[in-house]
Parts: C-alpha cells; structure tokens; sequence
C-alpha cells in the first residue's frame, strides 16, 4: 500500500526554450507559488529548462529527490519540441498510452471551429499510463495528475488563460486534501533611510524569539532600490493564527525602527504618502529638475490620486526655474542649482503658485556627464515645504541615471511621509 504523505514542499519546473530568451518572462511559477502557499505549500525551488529531454529529465529527477510535489508548467503542446509529457513518462517509468476521451475532446474542439484536426494533435492524447486527466476548458492540452510513490508530479499548459483556472480547480479540489490544512501566510514590510545591514542589525535578536514561537515566523531581508524588504512568513492551521503572528512579529519590528518602516502591509510609498495627504484632505504640487516627472508620475500612479495631487512642473532649465517658480536668480549664482537654498525655493515657490498645502523640490545630477570633485555625480537636493514647517536635504546617490533618479524620488517621497507622521524633523 502506497504511504501517502501530506504534501509540504514543492518545486516548479518552467519549462520552454522561450523563457531562456530576453523575449519572454516566466510569470506562470508566481502565479503556481501563489497558489500553492494558500495550502501552506513551500516552493523551494523553481528551475526554468529549455525544450531539452535531457535537461528536463536532470531537473525533474532532482526535483523529485528534494520535495513532494513538482509542477511542471508548459510543454504539453503538439509539435516536436513539446517534450515534458515523454520526459515524464520516462523519468517515471511508465508509458506512455492514447487516451481516447481526450483524443475525443481535442478532434470535437477543432470541429466546433470548422477545422479538420490536424493528425500531430493525438500527441495530446497520450498520457503517461495511470495517470489522472485534467480537463482543459480553454485549449486542447489537458493537464496530468501523476501519483509517484510518495511523490505527485502535475503537469500544466504553458498558456496562461489555460494554467490558471486549471491551478485554482487543482486548489480547492484535490491538492488540497493532499495537504495538510495549514494555511502559508506571507508579509512584506518596507524600510527606508537604513541600509540592510543596518536593518539587520537592529532586527536580527527578534528571530530567535520568533522561530520559538507557538506559530514560527521566519525572516528574510532584501535589498531593493531605494529601500529594505523584511519579507516575514507562517504557517499555521487557522490562517487567521498566522496572521496574528505576522502582526505581533510586525509590531516588533516597527517598535524597533519606528518611522523607518514606511508599509506593513505591501503598499509601496507613493501609495502610503497619498493616503497621508487624502486623510488629512492636503494637496500636493511638485517642482522637478533630475528626476524629470518622474515624482509626478509615481504620485498619479495611485488611482484616486487626483484627490490630492494638484501639479507637477519640470524646470530643468535655470531660466525655468526662475520663470516659472520665482527662484532668484541671485540664489542659483551664489549656490548653483544643485543645493539645499534653491531645493527650498522650488519647494516653497511651487506651493505658493499652487495654492497648495505641500510643495516639493528636488535638483540633482543624474548623470553620467555634468558631475564635479565639489559635486559628483548623484548629488541630490531635496526640499519639502508644509504650511509651519520646511525641510531639505543634500543626498548622494550611486548608481546609474536611472537609479539616481529612482532615488531622488524616493528620497523626497519619504521626507514628505516623515513630516506629515511627525510634524517635526525626523
């Protein structure tokens, strides 16, 4: 008699020669982790392997020695190259039959459009012996369930109008009964003005305490553009104590960092300062140089943004500066454009134009060209002016044009953040 095992860890095979190329992005492996994490299934490694049986069967086999269940999405086709069907029929011993229901379904698909079926198609039909169907409402390959031992192997359409509503019927039906009903419960808290070490450092006696727990949380630390990822993760039977878990490691966390974490909940930060600026019912304008619009580009991403975004100008131009935001011109010789005093002027001349209840300033030099010993390249100033307060600030970026940019905006994004949680300098 078979052991069957509740299903715990999982691997993810993309597999097409396509998504070796610039051409093409494997997004089927979020959407299967997705899914596979609501039935507290760890995915510990996703491989993407080219229309290569040798190289399909290497990765299927270590797959297979490493976790309970393996996924395998694309493949499944008609043509020649479409080999996940035979390799695994190799892999696992078994041959491969035609399955007359399917080959039935395929030839009745192509007679509803008014097509003759062409012969290559039966391919679809044949199906690793033992093997259980899964009906494909959206195209001709149908999926494969295939017990292996302990072990399960399903295989998915590459297409993904086809792969999803397959994997979400997979979800609520029968791989959840393989599971062991606890349910994997993600959250990501997002942290500026620290670097990761220094996150590291502040938060790293916390995992100790954490892993002890009645429901374990588990850690892991990302660096991206212009911030920190804390990536938090648990398992429990209820997700409801997985949540709770989340929440009290959360709490400990911002309690450790205070105004540094700037989201517990996902939303980026464009998002988090609209929401500030649409509780308080504030306006916003933004006077731009470096980043060019991209400040105002991020603000009006957010929809519903018009609730408190009231303009956005670019003044790369020393003139435009002066002409459309009344920066003396006396101010720009004395420190040049690229200083906190005419950060401030832009900030403090774009509210006043605006009619505003919060400007923003921000002059910089992205880059590559146009840097000196006094000021290289990345050197940004930012400027934020409220009603009773103003704030600016020198930064020194590093990184590409692309980068610098990202960064200054980031930068003037957060300071708007701190001031309107604060109300003082932080």
């Amino acid at each position: 008699m078979v052991r069957v095992t509740p299903l715990g860890r999982a691997a993810v095979l993309a597999v097409g020669s396509e998504l070796l190329t610039p051409s093409r992005v494997d997004t089927n492996s979020l959407f299967i982790t997705e899914q596979l994490n609501l039935l507290g299934v760890d995915v510990l490694l996703k491989t993407i392997v080219g229309d290569d049986r040798g190289e399909l069967a290497a990765a299927l086999r270590a797959a297979l020695a490493r976790v309970d269940l393996v996924v395998c999405c694309g493949g499944l086709g008609p043509t020649d190259d479409d080999v996940t069907r035979d390799v695994v029929a190799q892999v696992l011993d078994r041959p491969l039959v035609e399955d007359g229901e399917v080959a039935a379904r395929i030839e009745a698909r192509f007679a509803g459009r008014g097509l003759r079926m062409p012969g290559i198609n039966l391919r679809q039909a044949m199906v690793p012996a033992g093997a259980r169907v899964l009906a494909n409402g959206h195209g001709t390959a149908p999926g494969l369930w295939v017990e292996h031992g302990d072990r399960l192997v399903v295989l998915l359409p590459g297409p993904p109008r086809e792969l999803k509503p397959m994997m979400a019927a997979l979800v609520d039906g029968p791989l959840r009964e393989r599971t062991a009903g606890l349910s994997l419960v993600r959250r990501v808290l997002r942290i500026t003005g620290r670097t990761e070490s220094h996150t590291e450092e502040a938060v790293r006696t916390l995992y100790a305490e954490w892993a002890r727990a009645g429901v374990p949380v588990a850690a892991t630390i990302l660096a991206s553009l212009g911030q920190i990822e804390l990536h938090l993760s648990a398992r429990a039977g209820r997700r409801a104590d997985a949540d709770a878990a989340l929440d009290a490691a959360s709490s400990q966390v911002v309690e450790r960092l205070g105004l540094d974490v700037y989201s517990s909940d996902g939303r980026p930060l464009e998002q988090v300062v609209g929401d500030l600026l649409a509780a308080r019912r504030l306006r916003i304008a933004v006077a731009e140089s470096c980043t060019g619009g991209l400040l105002a580009s991020r603000l009006t991403d957010v929809p519903g943004s018009s609730r408190y975004v009231d303009r956005g100008v670019v003044v790369y131009a020393n003139d435009a500066k002066t002409d459309l935001l009344g920066v003396p011109a006396a101010l720009l010789s004395a420190h040049g454009a690229v200083s906190e005093p005419v950060a401030v002027a832009m900030a403090e001349g774009i509210r006043a134009r605006a009619g505003t209840d919060v400007g923003i300033g921000v002059t910089g030099i992205a880059g590559p060209g146009g840097g000196t010993p006094e000021k290289p390249v990345g050197t940004v100033a930012v400027a934020a002016a409220l009603p009773d307060l103003t704030r600016s600030r020198l930064f020194r970026f590093v990184g590409g044009r692309e980068m610098v940019k990202f960064q200054a905006s980031q930068a003037a994004l957060d300071m708007v953040r701190r001031m309107l949680v604060s109300g003082a300098r932080s």
